[in-house]
């Protein structure tokens, strides 16, 4: 963990797949049926996690080997989000320290929200399907703005929605977009190591004004209890 305090922060907005939630075994085992349903052999879920915070692009490729660009890639896409959507919350839970983090921040009376690139066909169930996110003050979806992160305009949006100043809130999130998006909306940032870092990341190098490696740690960076 870094050893910062972050002074005057007023709202804390995070990232939400990798992040709050795990979702990374609903992801996957989607994929895998696609596969399944080709005669593939079927893929262990530690093979897919490492490419969870890629969305679909991620999925696709751990799974079939395929990119953009593929002539096929369009349909294995559709198909990919029609079998997600069958199966958002079964696997799906929060990160262990997430639900003690937000009680946390809502017995200090802090607003908390979620901004992710994760369209709002998928964030919506998820979000009202767990209690975990009852006292979330704002959610943004990918598709909320017309923009997605690294893009600041998510950000900008969610803290316009609670009514805090960009600089009054700090951005948690476990991919190298939710820091550039960060910076570039004014907020201070956090870099979730515990998250979905991609093969060969380094989380270190985003450039982040604090790294944790547990949900509870960024309570320390805010000095609550």
């Amino acid at each position: 963990m870094t050893r910062v305090s972050f002074r005057g922060v007023r709202a804390v907005l995070f990232d939400l797949d990798g992040t709050l939630i795990d979702s990374a075994p609903d992801l996957g085992a989607a994929v895998d049926a696609m596969r399944i349903r080709r005669g593939l052999a079927s893929l262990p879920p530690e093979h897919y996690r490492p490419y969870t915070g890629s969305g679909a692009r991620g999925m696709l490729r751990a799974a079939f080997d395929i990119s953009p660009e593929h002539e096929e890639y369009d349909a294995l896409k559709t198909e990919f989000f029609a079998v997600y959507a069958g199966c958002l919350t079964q696997r799906t839970k929060a990160f262990d320290g997430v639900a003690d983090l937000l009680a946390s921040l809502v017995g200090q009376r802090m607003p908390w929200g979620v901004v992710t690139n994760k369209a709002e066909r998928f964030t919506l169930p998820i979000t009202r399907a767990m209690e975990l996110f009852a006292t979330a003050s704002v959610v943004i979806s990918g598709d909320t703005t017309a923009h997605a992160k690294p893009h600041p305009e998510p950000l900008l949006e969610a803290a316009r929605r609670i009514g805090m100043a960009p600089g009054d809130c700090i951005y948690v999130g476990d991919d190298e977009r939710d820091v550039l998006a960060g910076r570039a909306a004014g907020m201070r940032t956090v870099a979730a190591q515990y998250g979905y870092l991609g093969p060969g990341a380094d989380a270190s190098a985003w450039g982040a004004d604090a790294e944790v490696s547990s949900p509870l740690q960024v309570l320390k960076l805010l000095d609550l209890p």
